[in-house]
């Protein structure tokens, strides 16, 4: 506890237990991408187009956490490499629908792997049930801070 007695113990705050989580697993994600040749949120940005084709820039930007500028930036090196493609009229407003290639999925069906075993190395210690009920927390975590 800090010195007033008004802090947080650091042992027990779900916030930063959280934190440190989040930190270990973006390291292990990292290490296991850096050798493809991809970050993090270049990574989450294939799995969202995969999962969600046409995303506009800045639907990725919010999905993958980083602003718009930087999300434009990295679609524009992964149109360069040839990993997406992206429309040269706006679906609707001023949004440009991006989509994967072959060559990016291709790209994030090995992205995907190595990252499936970071995630299940995260989770090796505990059960299944504890998995479930793990999930189920969290995003009634994230649910309860959204809604306030």
């Amino acid at each position: 506890m800090g010195q007033d007695g008004a802090g947080i113990e650091l042992e027990t705050s779900l916030g930063y237990l959280m934190k440190e989580v989040s930190s270990a697993l973006r390291t292990a994600m990292e290490a296991v991408l850096r050798p493809l040749g991809m970050s993090v949120t270049h990574y989450s940005c294939l799995e969202l187009l995969a999962q969600r084709p046409g995303l506009s820039n800045s639907e990725l930007a919010r999905g993958t956490f980083v602003t718009r500028q930087a999300m434009n930036v990295l679609l524009q090196a992964l149109e360069a490499d040839g990993l997406v493609t992206r429309s040269e009229q706006p679906a609707s407003g001023r949004a440009l629908p991006t989509q994967l290639t072959p060559a990016g999925r291709a790209q994030l069906a090995t992205a995907s792997a190595a990252v499936r075993g970071v995630e299940d190395r995260m989770k090796s210690g505990l059960a299944p049930a504890e998995q479930v009920a793990l999930r189920t927390m969290l995003s009634t975590c994230a649910a309860s801070l959204r809604a306030t």
